[in-house]
């Protein structure tokens, strides 16, 4: 298997002059003159935008047509639930906007929903950027809008005012831009080891308003993630039909169907062998060893998150003996090109899976131990544990000081993983140690969560006309 290095690193090889970092920091303070920091206050809508829902049913056009109606539904019921499933529309507005020029490999889709706590291989709770179908290589301003705009829109959601908004914006990106100086200063190696597990968490909470509180948060939500593993979604998932398990149909959300598993009796059709077989290679050795000694004993169809919604995604049942006291799910998710690909180019990778898999890699401490790539039915996907421990807070749930917090946190955590494959020197020599940026990104968001208010709407619209079918509740 070849290995195709990314833009980012191609340009970095070890025949490069070694650099200070204060000369790095000067460089990156440099590029204001190309882009004034607050230059990323300005948005305005192009005059040849297209229609908001003309970009959402050319995206459906490859989605499971059943399960369209699902996800208008779902991004139906809020500006934020459609900020969730429009990082297409929200790539093709940035595409115009001001960057500095450094690159990093970017989320695509960092919004405060995709940010969350699962389990290490050491089985550490870690706290991290969660979701990389639309990873890619690019300008890290994106990844910082789109979580800005993301914060403004839910705090609207919960009732906040404007300035209440603003201000947990503002910190936001205060601790991007503080935590981005700290790494600017941190060894390569002890950078890449950085990550933010419970008693990081506990940590970064004592310096935060409402410390005892948060830290009291912070040890509820870690002890409810440590319960949510394999052995506790088993029963929840599986049921024994004729003395053999198989995975509940819960219609519309879980479901078998015929694309995946012609017949769900038999899995070994010479077409999912061969996704089989190349899903295992595609893991390190140490573990296809591990993951082979499980078999799979059914596989159906799971209706996830919100911008998934109509993309093909499956959960495979595994089983690791007869006596079915090990069990193991596997999700299968599909993996399309990226919505920043029309903007940055094309991903280096062959494989949209691998494109995933290797920016999750890139951006997250630790990834999941059975992260791969396959294809089935010529389309790519990519392959992770379902549930180790993963838990992500519902932002709507949040009273004010604990959604300043949780923000707070997205921000560093963001910073973090754009250090890893960026120069995080150059990066906070072009923030600076004042405001300028945070207000400038500030003015954005609110202006970029005015449009999304705009697009959700004419998203109703087109409900109510007839123009589109929703189905809510789902």
């Amino acid at each position: 298997m070849t290995t195709t290095t990314t833009p980012s690193t191609e340009s970095r090889g070890w025949d490069q002059s070694l650099t200070s970092r204060a000369e790095r920091s000067a460089a990156g303070k440099a590029l204001r003159s190309k882009a004034p920091r607050s230059s990323h206050a300005a948005w305005s809508p192009d005059p040849e935008r297209p229609d908001p829902i003309s970009l959402l049913e050319q995206a459906n056009k490859t989605r499971l047509e059943p399960l369209v109606s699902i996800r208008y539904g779902r991004m139906s019921q809020s500006p934020f639930a459609f900020y969730r499933g429009s990082a297409d529309i929200m790539a093709h507005d940035l595409a115009k906007s001001p960057v500095s020029g450094i690159q990093a490999q970017l989320c695509g889709d960092a919004h405060l929903s995709n940010f969350g706590a699962y389990a290490s291989p050491e089985r550490r709770l870690i706290f991290d950027v969660n979701d990389f179908d639309e990873t890619l290589a690019g300008p890290w301003e994106w990844d910082v809008k789109r979580l800005a705009a993301s914060v403004i829109l839910a705090g609207r959601q919960n009732g906040y005012s404007a300035q209440e908004s603003r201000k947990a914006v503002l910190s936001c990106m205060q601790y991007y831009r503080e935590y981005m100086q700290q790494f600017a200063l941190m060894p390569h190696l002890d950078l890449w080891y950085y990550s933010l597990d419970v008693e990081g968490m506990l940590a970064m909470a004592g310096s935060m308003a409402g410390r005892k509180k948060i830290q009291k948060d912070v040890t509820r939500y870690s002890q409810k993630a440590s319960k949510r593993t394999r052995i506790e979604t088993f029963p929840k998932l599986a049921e024994i039909v004729n003395g053999h398990y198989h995975i509940k149909n819960e219609p519309p959300l879980i479901y078998h169907y015929d694309p995946l598993h012609p017949n769900t009796d038999d899995l070994e059709t010479d077409e999912w062998k061969a996704m089989v077989k190349e899903y295992l290679w595609s893991l390190p050795d140490e573990r296809r060893v591990l993951i082979m000694r499980y078999r799979a004993v059914d596989v159906a169809q799971k209706v996830v998150g919100v911008g998934s919604v109509g993309t093909r995604c499956a959960i495979v049942l595994l089983l690791g003996g007869a006596e079915g006291d090990d069990p193991l799910f596997i999700q299968l998710k599909e993996a399309s090109a990226s919505v920043l690909e029309p903007y940055v180019g094309a991903s280096p990778y062959p494989h949209q899976g691998q494109r995933v898999v290797i920016g999750q890699h890139m951006m997250q401490a630790y990834s999941d131990i059975f992260l791969g790539w396959l294809t089935f039915g010529g389309r790519h996907y990519y392959g992770r544990q379902l549930r180790d421990m993963k838990f992500s807070v519902e932002v709507e749930e949040l009273n004010l000081v604990r959604f300043t917090a949780y923000v707070q946190l997205c921000g560093a955590t963001l910073a973090r993983a754009h250090a890893r494959t960026s120069d995080p020197a150059q990066i906070s020599g072009y923030l600076g140690n004042r405001d300028v940026f945070d207000q400038a990104i500030a003015d954005f968001a609110e202006v970029y969560a005015d449009q999304t208010e705009r697009d959700h709407a004419a998203l109703l619209a087109a409900i109510r006309e007839g123009r589109v079918l929703a189905q809510t509740a789902v």
